[in-house]
């Protein structure tokens, strides 16, 4: 198992570590619902230095990113982020990832742990173009500050004005005394807050000058367990869970990221299935009966018979109630029909809903 640079500071704060994705990473250190709570309304600092960077240089680095992504990034400038995501050649998706723009010919692609050798020779194999491609993953460290008051307990460590940074901009600037830090207004809880890249060697340092700057704040550490319940109340697809080589963008709610003004891998066939809709569809639902939907879990109609599987589900800690996603056939996601979870032996209701299930 590989060690994030914090993996010291994580066991001294009696975090409960957990193999993921080829790390040890911290699950939780107070408990879920506190940290959940913490990021909702305060601000929490998640360590998330698994995830990959990919460096994309040189003449031809947008014309590979627009043949491996769904997006349109000939859309970004400097300064700004988008969401993707990378189609496979059977309808399915290699990844979903962010991509920064950080200069004309210079880009950063940040992909999931779980998928960054994967996703690293899916765009080799497609750069025929010669871009030049460096994989960074193992230099940097990625911590997600998140939560409502995460601009205004970390203005105290830079000059960007981060109360004024709109949602999915970034800017390269001095943080905590460092120089050269990635400050990205971009998150996965749907709480607000920022995501900070830098160098490996200076984790500590900016760790412990987070903290302290947070501490006036109610700032908390925050595992992996908590940010799942956070992303899953705003809807936001996990990788491997809600979508995977299996799951179209289409089928997976996922169009707005699709565009169709360019040429990408599968791009023909994903465009048929927009215009001819695909035969099942991810929806969002909540519990009406005590009740907490698991992974995997069966969709039942009302005679029992399976009609689907759960791919995420919780206990919301803002809601108090089951929530999960899970995908449907086409035409029972339209009329919405009610719908029901197999819970061990007990076939529950659940009503579907449109997300995102915490409204804030």
């Amino acid at each position: 198992m590989k060690e994030v640079a914090l993996n010291a500071i994580h066991t001294s704060l009696n975090a409960k570590m957990v193999p993921f994705a080829g790390y040890m990473m911290p699950v939780s250190y107070e408990g879920v619902t506190i940290e959940h709570e913490t990021v909702r309304k305060a601000v929490g600092v998640f360590d998330v230095s698994h995830m990959g960077e990919f460096l994309i240089t040189g003449p031809h680095a947008l014309e590979l990113i627009q043949k491996v992504c769904t997006n349109d990034a000939s859309k970004l400038i400097d300064g700004k982020a988008q969401y993707t995501c990378m189609p496979n050649e059977n309808g399915g998706i290699v990844d979903d990832l962010l991509i920064y723009r950080i200069q004309e010919e210079k880009y950063l692609l940040v992909v999931n742990a779980s998928n960054i050798e994967k996703d690293w020779n899916w765009i080799a194999q497609h750069n025929s173009m010669d871009a030049t491609m460096r994989d960074l993953s193992e230099e940097y460290s990625l911590l997600a500050i998140q939560g409502p008051k995460a601009a205004e307990a970390m203005q105290s460590l830079t000059q960007v004005d981060l109360a004024n940074m709109k949602f999915y901009t970034f800017e390269v600037a001095e943080f905590a005394g460092v120089k050269n830090v990635i400050i990205s207004a971009t998150g996965y809880t749907g709480s607000g807050g920022f995501e900070i890249y830098f160098k490996n060697e200076d984790a500590v340092q900016i760790w412990e000058n987070v903290m302290e700057a947070g501490a006036d704040f109610g700032i908390k550490p925050i595992g992996l367990a908590a940010r799942d319940t956070l992303r899953l109340e705003m809807g936001f697809c996990l990788y491997g869970n809600d979508i995977d080589d299996t799951t179209s963008p289409i089928e997976a709610g996922l169009g707005w990221i699709t565009k169709f003004t360019k040429d990408f891998v599968n791009s023909e066939n994903l465009k048929k299935q927009k215009e001819e809709g695909p035969t099942r569809k991810l929806i969002a639902f909540e519990m009406e009966e005590r009740g907490i939907p698991r992974h995997d879990y069966d969709i039942v109609d009302e005679n029992g018979k399976i009609i689907g599987v759960v791919t995420s589900g919780t206990m919301s800690p803002s809601l108090d109630k089951g929530i999960g996603m899970g995908y449907v056939p086409l035409e029972i996601a339209k009329t919405g029909e009610k719908i029901f979870i197999q819970v061990r032996k007990k076939a529950i209701p659940a009503k579907q809903v449109k997300l995102p299930f915490y409204k804030g």
